[in-house]
């Protein structure tokens, strides 16, 4: 996901999803960070303009982890507009959660 703060993003969203997870942390020093979930793990890394994620899952949970967490990305992120784009292993584009349009 592309954004200017990465770091923060990826700390909010370990913070406000391993309230209902359980378990998760995110490394400030190192800018990385993981949450565990009943359907797999994310993987965050906060790199130079961008947020990387890696999601590990069973193929039944996948579009629904992904868009979990990329509803939360986005909503942290109204005022950067921030657009979260999947791909997944095999290199085939996964899902893309964006703001609504407001033109209706």
């Amino acid at each position: 996901m592309a954004t200017e703060r990465p770091a923060r993003y990826g700390k909010q969203l370990v913070s406000h999803l391993t309230r209902r997870s359980g378990s998760g942390t995110w490394d400030d020093d190192g800018g990385t960070g993981w949450i565990e979930f009943t359907a797999g793990r994310l993987t965050l890394v906060s790199a130079d303009g961008s947020l990387d994620m890696e999601l590990t899952t069973r193929a039944e949970h996948t579009d629904r982890m992904e868009d979990v967490v990329g509803r939360h990305l986005v909503r942290f992120g109204t005022r950067d507009e921030l657009v979260v784009r999947w791909i997944r292993s095999d290199g085939t584009d996964g899902s893309v959660q964006r703001a609504p349009d407001d033109e209706g």
